[in-house]
């Protein structure tokens, strides 16, 4: 059976054939919009259609043999209810007449319908808009207290640098006139060893004139003892 002969099978209890396809259509394009958002549609006596993620993996080509690598994938997977199994084992037989085979549905179980599914979709899409732009501005928050510490630490560097700076040229100031002060006794020291030499010579050539002078006397001696 085929879509249009579903529609011919059901036009007769809808009251026409575009109401049967309408009803068709409608009900169809509901179970798609749910498994595709990723929401379970469970039928009661017929079975649940779900949305189920195939991981990536290796499988053969049927007609060479190759291996082939399949990429992660999604697909939609049909879950027969019990008592749909029943029917098409034979536990159960199909009822005669204009009854239905699938359970009806329990009373004000059908108050929501597509439409609280579609909006169950939305809302679920609405809280996980939420959570990603809460990570966001959490993730902002952290990169600005970051961005501020490392500023603190670049200033506090910059300060004792700074300071360390100022102290050294402190040090040098006072350092300057020792280094003037031993530059002068140095030039001192320098005068004292050239004039000393000087005064060595000048006391060597004092002490020949002693010799002249005892010689004199002691010549003047002997000419009185010879008289």
């Amino acid at each position: 059976m085929n879509k249009a002969q579903l529609v011919e099978a059901i036009a007769d209890k809808l009251g026409g054939r575009q109401q049967a396809a309408d009803a068709v259509d409608a009900v169809l394009d509901a179970m798609v919009r749910a498994v595709v958002a990723g929401d379970r549609v469970s039928v009661t006596g017929f079975g649940s259609f779900e949305k189920v993620d195939r991981p990536a993996r290796y499988a053969r080509n049927p007609q060479t043999g190759e291996r082939v690598r399949v990429k992660k994938t999604s697909v939609p997977r049909f879950r027969a209810g019990q008592g749909f199994k029943d029917l098409v084992s034979g536990t159960k037989k199909l009822p005669k007449g204009d009854e239905v085979a699938v359970k009806k549905a329990p009373k004000g179980s059908l108050t929501g319908g597509a439409s609280a599914t579609v909006k169950k979709a939305a809302a679920k899409k609405a809280t996980t808009a939420k959570k990603a732009a809460a990570k966001t501005t959490a993730t902002k928050a952290v990169a600005k207290k970051t961005t501020a510490k490392k500023a603190t630490t670049t200033v506090k560097k910059t300060a004792a640098k700074t300071a360390v700076a100022k102290k050294a040229t402190a040090t040098a100031k006072k350092a300057a006139p020792a280094k003037k002060a031993t530059a002068a006794a140095k030039k001192t020291t320098a005068t004292a060893k050239k004039t000393a030499p000087a005064a060595k010579k000048a006391t060597a050539t004092k002490a020949p004139a002693k010799k002249t002078t005892t010689r004199k006397a002691t010549a003047k001696k002997t000419t009185a003892r010879k008289k």
